[in-house]
């Protein structure tokens, strides 16, 4: 078991890259269900505006610091966290290991152009992996259930899901153990840049926690005023837990 934190009210897993792949093919082997929840700056600050959205994520059998400043706030909280965990990052070494120990995968998102683009990229990238299905991420709540059944019948150990938040999340809650897949992980916007529709971050800025403003630069008008807001948030509400943590002086000199 990993060790948990707790960080602005949500339980965090202190795992390293490594530690998540291995407890990820433990449960293939072992034939456990495990659903993932990732959480960055913007997730944490929507989480509590979004009860459905906090439910879904703390529903999650594992719960990682997907951005970078998570792991900071967690710093400066006194919450250690090894290091960021990136969802797209976890993919990748999942789709990897997959296909070394030949385990079925199945990809449910993205449009349906953007998701035939991926899936040829996979097949270049990773030709002996077993892609038991795939379909696009545009459904109906009402749809969620056959699709669910569709992927059990698929025999998929490992579930990739590429939609955005909450709605893959809510997904995740309501049909992750339907689905019969022994690992469910939403990835987000991962399926739009292994297609080559948008470009990840060089390393350094990925280091650097700017990972989110070179997404802004390729879509600002789509995400500029979502992540300024967001990350306002985020400072604002790290710093008012700061505060909350730190007795006062005089609080302090009455303790003595």
């Amino acid at each position: 078991m990993s060790q948990r934190h707790s960080l602005f009210g949500v339980r965090l897993d202190a795992l390293t890259m490594e530690e998540t792949v291995q407890r990820c093919l433990e449960a293939v082997r072992r034939g456990e269900q495990i659903e993932i929840g990732m959480v960055n700056a913007a997730k944490l600050v929507n989480m509590r505006r979004d009860p459905r959205l906090a439910a879904a994520v703390a529903g999650c059998d594992l719960v990682l610091a997907d951005g970078q400043a998570v792991v900071w706030a967690g710093r400066v909280l006194g919450v250690r966290l090894p290091e960021r965990v990136a969802g797209i990052d976890l993919f990748m070494r999942l789709l990897a290991a997959a296909e070394a120990a030949d385990i079925p995968v199945y990809l449910l998102g993205a449009r349906q152009s953007v998701l035939d683009l991926m899936l040829a990229r996979i097949a270049e990238r990773f030709p002996a992996l077993r892609v038991a299905g795939s379909r696009d991420g545009y459904f109906d709540d009402s749809d969620q259930g056959p699709i669910a059944d569709a992927v059990a019948d698929s025999g998929a150990k490992l579930l990739f899901l590429g939609m955005t938040s909450p709605k893959k999340e809510i997904f995740t809650a309501g049909y992750g153990k339907r689905t019969g897949a022994h690992v469910v992980h939403g990835v987000g916007g991962s399926f739009d840049i292994l297609a080559g529709i948008t470009r990840r971050a060089p390393l350094v800025w990925q280091r650097m926690g700017l990972e989110w403003f070179y997404r802004t630069l390729q879509e600002p008008r789509r995400l500029g005023k979502r992540y300024l807001t967001t990350n306002a948030a985020f400072l604002l509400m790290t710093a008012r837990e700061l505060i909350h943590r730190t007795p006062s002086a005089g609080s302090a000199n009455r303790s003595h």
